[in-house]
């Protein structure tokens, strides 16, 4: 159950209470969507660049298959810096704040996608510039891995505790923009140049003009005070976390019983449950948004065009559906609206997945929408303020990041994989879509089971919700 009890909408310091304004608020939730945005424009990017350009830019000694398998290599490696950068950031952030961190992490990984479109070819400098590509997608992906997990709890910290669902929500909405914008800038490129200029100098104008929104977001992050639940937790003193020892002696001195369980608690069991609500929201999402349009284009023989313009309507609509699941979790419950939009996602998984299948385009576009908003978008939602919901205020960052990364890391790297091979050997066959879909969704379900609800709880309190 639950050790924790509804929390004052601010706490008391030994300087008195840590007051944030309107304004304030509006700054953090700017941040936190402009932070996200960028970090999934500049994957993005670098997603389409890899399978326009790199590899006649950067791989120019290979066979063109090999060229693009070379491109798409040095796009996984940001992924696999990404846990990596969750861990050290998020160490950094519990012990000294979150401000700090993130704009750290924004400045890594915006200037990094910014040096991309300055980067030499290998027709220039050889070896050296697919060299320096992979040194930058380690960096973007560094910074980025504990970006998205900053942002969620630093507006979790931020929002009044009736209003965070909403406002944490703006940091999924994130993920739309960037990934909308950058799709967007590529394909007036694409449209408007022609190959040879493309290959010459309109590749970089897409990274190079990613400088704007992000001195925006710098300069909204300069400007940003610290969260209100960091700076009142007791296990901090002067903007700085104390060490164990040092907790452990301020809390038996002071008789701080909530301190001391945090210290005996166990920590794991709070993993358990986060690590299915995030495993099972991105399977889904890999399977959705990275395998699905390769099926509609491939194995329905659909046009090309319908595959990306479906992704990108049912993009749009999720603008509707993240606030208002955000502000359903707060007047119902986290755990509530999980069993809720989990129970849904099941009982539509065979509709849809066969309104799909029948390569029809209407029924091809509502069956995606569909699904992609109830079972992607709606889980997003949620999950961006339940997980640092679940965890206390000692490492909440550490733990959201960490968790984030590694589940998102597993599930969106095997289960597009897996899907695609099952779905081959089936000879085109839906079915296994719908299982696997039906194995990512059930996922979620199950870990709110193994948690209490967490809505309105107390984030100062140092304990984890399990």
């Amino acid at each position: 159950m639950s050790t924790s009890a509804p929390p004052p909408e601010t706490g008391t310091t030994k300087d008195g209470p840590a007051q944030r304004s309107t304004g304030d608020l509006t700054r953090a939730a700017m941040s936190g969507w402009l932070g996200t945005a960028l970090e999934f424009m500049d994957f993005q990017l670098y997603s389409l660049a890899a399978g326009l350009v790199f590899g006649q830019l950067f791989f120019v000694g290979e066979s063109p298959a090999l060229a693009v398998v070379s491109a798409m290599a040095t796009y996984a490696v940001g992924y696999i810096a990404r846990p990596a950068g969750a861990w050290y950031f998020g160490r950094l952030g519990d012990r000294v704040g979150r401000t700090k961190v993130l704009f750290i992490t924004i400045a890594l990984m915006g200037g990094a996608t910014t040096l991309i479109g300055a980067l030499p070819t290998a027709h220039e400098i050889g070896i050296l510039a697919p060299i320096l590509l992979v040194v930058l997608r380690l960096v973007q992906g560094f910074g980025a891995g504990a970006e998205i997990s900053g942002a969620g709890v630093m507006l979790a910290e931020y929002a009044p505790t009736k209003r965070r669902g909403i406002i944490a929500s703006l940091v999924a909405l994130g993920t739309n923009c960037g990934t909308l914008g950058a799709s967007a800038i590529w394909g007036v490129l694409v449209a408007t140049l022609s190959e040879e200029q493309l290959l010459s100098w309109g590749w970089r104008i897409p990274f190079l003009g990613s400088a704007v929104i992000l001195l925006f977001a710098v300069w909204v992050r300069v400007r940003l005070k610290e969260s209100p639940v960091f700076e009142e937790s007791t296990h901090v003193d002067d903007g700085v976390a104390l060490t164990t020892d040092e907790i452990r002696a301020k809390a038996e001195r002071e008789n701080d019983t909530r301190m001391l369980e945090a210290l005996e608690q166990n920590k794991w069991r709070a993993f358990v449950p986060a690590f299915l609500l995030r495993f099972g929201q991105a399977g889904n999402s890999g399977i959705l948004q990275t395998y699905m349009v390769s099926f509609i284009t491939v194995t329905l023989a659909m046009s090309a065009s319908v595959g990306t313009n479906v992704v990108i309507v049912s993009s749009l609509c999720a603008f509707l559906t993240v606030p208002i699941v955000g502000a359903l979790g707060d007047r119902f419950g986290r755990r509530r609206m999980y069993q809720v939009m989990s129970v849904i996602s099941l009982v539509l998984i065979v509709p849809t997945m066969m309104a799909i299948a029948g390569a029809d385009v209407p029924q091809v576009f509502v069956g995606y929408i569909v699904m992609h908003n109830v079972s992607v978008m709606a889980l997003a939602s949620l999950e961006n303020l339940t997980l640092p919901e679940l965890f206390g205020s000692r490492h909440r960052y550490t733990a959201t990041g960490v968790i984030r990364e590694i589940a998102a890391m597993v599930a969106t790297g095997l289960g597009p994989v897996v899907v695609a091979a099952w779905v081959a050997a089936t000879t085109g066959s839906w079915i296994p879509i719908a299982i696997m879909l039906g194995i990512f969704t059930v996922c979620p379900l199950i870990a709110t089971f193994l948690m209490p609800e967490v809505a309105g709880r107390d984030l100062k309190d140092p304990r984890n919700a399990v």
